[in-house]
């Protein structure tokens, strides 16, 4: 069954999913980055490249030919038609974060999925919704809360 970990808040919401992404990345952990919302998927990519000046996280977008080989892939559509590019022979599945307000489809494919979660009142309700769903699906989510840890 696949383990879901929400992170509540994030200061901001596209800089925390850097964040994960960058240290995901650093512990050899593949991943999918899924949100339909095309916008908000383009200000994450721009984000990846310039949120920290001594540190890059290699990414591309699902259709890109270097998807395979690319530890970070972005997608607006089925994350796990993109994990398929992703995954190789010995390599474990790779982990989903979720970007979008809804939750993605076929997340159950994955082992782990991740969703960062603001202050923002709209995205604590879109969040709530998506706890629901995981719940009703007979997932039994983790709560982290970020509001608590030392400021870095």
């Amino acid at each position: 069954m696949t383990r879901i970990d929400f992170a509540f808040g994030a200061p901001d919401r596209l800089r925390t999913a850097c964040q994960v992404a960058r240290k995901r990345y650093l512990a050899g952990q593949r991943l999918v980055v899924y949100c339909r919302d095309g916008s908000r998927l383009a200000s994450f990519d721009r984000m990846l490249w310039a949120f920290d000046d001594i540190s890059f996280v290699p990414h591309v977008l699902a259709n890109d030919p270097l998807a395979a080989d690319t530890p970070v892939v972005l997608t607006a559509s089925d994350p796990l038609k993109a994990s398929e590019k992703l995954v190789q022979a010995g390599q474990p599945q790779p982990w989903l974060l979720n970007l979008d307000d809804e939750c993605p489809p076929g997340f159950e494919g994955f082992e782990r999925l991740l969703e960062i979660v603001s202050d923002e009142p709209d995205d604590k309700q879109a969040a709530r919704q998506r706890w629901r769903v995981y719940q009703n699906a007979g997932h039994a989510p983790h709560s982290h809360d970020l509001s608590r840890l030392p400021d870095a």
